[in-house]
């Protein structure tokens, strides 16, 4: 095994930096410390506030009670969406501050906007206040509010934020932690409710709310959200030169999921059966949809694991067979387990380490052949070939037996593949003999 790692792949149509562009020292406001500071403050006061409202509404039991059952969908849902994000895996920082937003700044947000609108409403038309608040005002100020958090994540992450799939992930868990607090809220006040008029078992108001909300559309919350990741995962990939487009497709995302908030919430005034028509009819096959949108969208990624990684193996960075192992969860997942079985959960954590560099370094060169990788590419490109390399020596043995593997019985290897060569500049131009398909189980 070579001991010192080969000279950089050329690329031909590497961006060039901006003339004239020097290195300049960041202001005190542009420290990466003093804005997770910032942040951190606001979201710890965002917390304790929406905590002293929602039990001076709820009560201290009703809180409790509401916060033992709106807890119950939140592994559920921050699962799927990770489950979602294992082929280009995003760091737990993100989703802890897209939870936290959601639950705290979101939230917050919601319930004084809400609020003081209705109330404005009130005075004009009191008869339509509640109508007006709940189909026009809740899904402007939330989805607006929730969509914070993936346009944060967006500007300030951008390395972490490439493509639809983190669009959706980023907006899911920041609607779950805005559903996780407002069913608290909904539930903590209907068991207040039933203290009241003594409702108890399946025949309480809480019992009622709970099969609702939680039972019945768990996910209304981040499937509206998830139309604004989705326009922010498209504007990712555009690149720099459609500056236009990535305006333009997250607003309509926005204004999408505000409408579809809106029908949603405007349901119970389409007669008796209106929700569960809705509800059938329209959440339903959207929820549908929108999954099968997600998980196409992460069979695309390993697609361009296995046709974008080659070029590595041509240049001595990756193994023979690594891109076609990187190319199929299956593989990807006994990879892990043997290392952490053999080596250790440190060795399993740098297995899944490198399928995430492995997979962003394909997503990057993808964006780099079409022309849509910004001035930062060669950067970013060195910056993860170094971290796979320093990984090889304990992430390929287990790579190598997640071939034999997962591989189908009496298949041999990438038909025609060479084995990694130092080829003379120039290699890039000539023609990959490698197939695009994926032989291996996913």
């Amino acid at each position: 095994m070579a001991t010192s790692p080969p000279p950089y792949p050329p690329y031909p149509s590497y961006p060039p930096d901006p003339a004239g562009r020097g290195l300049r020292h960041p202001r005190w406001w542009q420290r990466r410390w003093v804005r997770y500071w910032a942040l951190g403050t606001l979201l710890a006061l965002s917390g304790l506030i929406i905590l002293a409202l929602v039990r001076e509404q709820t009560g201290t039991e009703g809180f409790l009670v509401g916060l033992g059952l709106a807890v119950l969908p939140v592994p559920l849902l921050i699962g799927a969406f990770r489950w979602l994000d294992r082929v280009q895996p995003g760091p737990w920082r993100n989703l802890l501050f897209a939870f936290a937003w959601g639950a705290c700044a979101a939230a917050l947000i919601a319930i004084v906007a809400n609020s003081f609108a209705t109330r404005w409403i009130a005075t004009a038309d009191p008869s339509s206040a509640d109508t007006l608040g709940a189909t026009v005002i809740a899904p402007i100020v939330e989805e607006s509010a929730k969509g914070a958090a993936v346009l944060l994540v967006f500007l300030f992450r951008r390395r972490d934020f490439t493509g639809i799939v983190d669009g959706v992930v980023i907006a899911g868990v920041t609607a779950t932690g805005f559903a996780f607090t407002e069913n608290i809220l909904y539930l903590g006040t209907a068991f207040g409710a039933d203290r009241l008029s003594g409702g108890t078992g399946i025949a309480s108001v809480t019992a009622a709310t709970f099969f609702v909300r939680i039972v019945m559309s768990p996910f209304a919350h981040p499937l509206f959200t998830v139309l604004t990741g989705i326009g922010f995962g498209i504007a990712a990939f555009s690149g720099e030169r459609g500056r236009v487009w990535r305006v333009v497709v997250p607003v309509a995302g926005l204004l999408l999921a505000m409408g579809m908030h809106a029908f949603w919430n405007g349901s119970s005034t389409f007669g008796q059966y209106g929700f569960f028509a809705v509800y059938g009819m329209f959440m339903v096959p959207a929820f549908g949809l929108l999954t099968w949108l997600a998980v196409w969208t992460r069979q695309r990624e390993l697609r361009a694991v296995r046709e974008e990684l080659p070029a590595y193996v041509f240049a001595g960075w990756l193994g023979t067979v690594e891109p076609f192992v990187l190319g199929s969860m299956r593989a990807r997942q006994i990879a892990r387990e043997y290392a952490a079985y053999h080596f250790g959960k440190p060795a399993g954590r740098a297995v899944a380490e490198y399928e995430g560099y492995a997979t962003t370094l394909a997503l990057l060169r993808r964006a780099g052949r079409r022309g849509r990788a910004g001035a930062g590419f060669v950067v970013r490109e060195r910056e993860l070939l170094t971290e796979l390399w320093n990984r090889r020596e304990l992430v390929r043995p287990a790579l190598d037996y997640a071939a034999r593997t997962a591989a189908p019985r009496g298949h041999r290897g990438p038909a025609g593949f060479a084995p990694p060569l130092h080829g003379p500049p120039g290699w890039y131009e000539a023609p990959m003999p490698y197939p695009a398909y994926n032989p291996y189980r996913s």
